[in-house]
């Protein structure tokens, strides 16, 4: 039996592009806001069965509240139908339904009488609200002089309380305590066990994994994916891989389009080149670096990789002068600069005999699979003499991210395997 039916359902807002207009513009001149619609919920149609636990995942601004609100009857569709079966208690926006100047107490039975408890029932759950939200030292103030944590805690106790048939949750949980999140995520799987239908959204990959038994994926008011929560997160997180990639590079690109770079026409080195001015940059740049580009297996240009990916780094250099032996090298450092990996191609023994004057080209480093755990990158890339004399060195200049689909935590991602014997 579902619990919840949604059926074909679209909700579009208005939003305005400009002033409102005075009374008189609109009665003598008729005139009207310009605005522009924007399509939240896209002919949504979704099923969710009595006791199930699902959660909603999405980017921000993809129709995951709005669903929401949709199904407590806050707003309304547009289109379609909705239906939810049993009492429904939500806690869809901090300290929403709470009067500021009323205390924490009378704001229980305000909250609680909304939510369809009576006079006496309220009385009789009182002290296991005030219990489970911790604020017995607080009850009686008002709650204008709650910290926001002390908002939601208070906010959940009564929500959970009236012991509803359909909890509706939106990201509050994201603001209490560790020890309080812990606690609220003990409760629902209480309620879970007992049979309450529990929706939420959250941004918390880990809390819909152990929590649901679906996960739906919404992207631009439509659905993506509807799937076991193991599924769909991963394919949501290659997603925003994805979409990060796209706009690092696009910033990247809007950050040269503002730097103006001056190129040297003569076919003879400047030695004033090394004096210019950056803490990220120095040699003597008798060869230069001219490039550094990331690509990925498919030869396409990138700058957020998964983990395990193959990650391409094209070197593009000018030598201004004859060179014997030059050493190309990278390194790579976490955002606190802990160094994670560096080589150049003299410990590789990949040997370059010599450059000429006005060479051009490119020297290639491939990582077959970039076993590092999720997080922001910094490279490090250069070039120097067989003694360590600096021609150009990159220090930290370039960064990458890297998303990982596994929960481990640290750097560098080790192969291995557990076991297991019985004596």
């Amino acid at each position: 039996m579902d619990a919840i039916s949604i059926s074909n359902v679209t909700k579009t807002f208005k939003i305005f592009t400009e002033r409102s207009s005075t009374l008189k513009d609109r009665i003598v001149k008729g005139r009207k806001n310009k605005y522009q619609e924007f399509c939240a919920l896209n002919n949504v149609s979704l099923n969710i069965e009595k006791g199930q636990t699902v959660g909603f995942i999405g980017r921000n601004g993809s129709g995951k509240s709005t669903l929401l609100k949709l199904l407590t009857g806050i707003l309304y569709p547009d289109s379609g139908q909705i239906r939810v079966s049993g009492k429904v208690s939500s806690l869809l926006e901090l300290g929403a339904g709470f009067h500021p100047d009323f205390t924490g107490r009378e704001n229980i039975f305000m909250n609680a009488a909304i939510l369809g408890l009576t006079k006496k029932e309220i009385k009789k759950k009182l002290d296991q609200i005030i219990m489970f939200s911790e604020l017995k030292g607080y009850i009686d103030n008002p709650v204008r002089n709650y910290s926001s944590g002390m908002y939601m805690r208070l906010a959940f106790s009564v929500a959970i309380m009236v012991e509803p048939e359909v909890l509706l949750i939106d990201e509050v949980l994201a603001v209490g305590d560790a020890a309080f999140q812990q606690k609220c995520m003990d409760q629902l799987r209480n309620m879970k066990q007992k049979g309450t239908t529990i929706v939420f959204v959250s941004h918390d990959l880990g809390a819909m994994e152990k929590l649901c038994d679906r996960v739906v994926w919404i992207n631009k008011g439509k659905i993506v994916e509807d799937d076991k929560p193991k599924k769909v997160i991963d394919k949501y997180l290659e997603y925003l891989a994805i979409e990060e990639d796209k706009r690092l590079i696009e910033e990247a690109g809007e950050v040269n389009k503002q730097i103006e770079v001056k190129q040297d026409s003569s076919d003879s080195f400047d030695t004033n080149k090394e004096n210019q001015h950056d803490e990220q940059r120095w040699g003597n740049r008798k060869v230069e670096i001219t490039d550094v580009i990331l690509e990925d297996f498919n030869g396409k240009k990138k700058m957020s990789f998964l983990s395990g990916d193959e990650l391409l780094i094209r070197i593009h250099y000018k030598s201004w002068g004859f060179v014997e032996n030059p050493v190309f090298g990278i390194a790579i450092h976490t955002l606190e600069h802990v160094h994670c990996y560096g080589t150049n191609t003299q410990i590789d023994y990949y040997k370059i005999d010599e450059l000429s004057v006005n060479d051009v080209g490119e020297v290639y480093f491939k990582i077959p699979q970039l076993n590092l755990c999720g997080g922001t990158y910094l490279l490090t890339v250069a070039i120097h003499d067989e003694n360590g004399l600096q021609y150009d060195f990159h220090d930290k200049k370039y960064s990458f991210k890297v998303t990982s689909l596994s929960n481990e935590v640290g750097i560098v991602k080790i192969d291995h395997h557990w076991d297991r014997s019985e004596f």
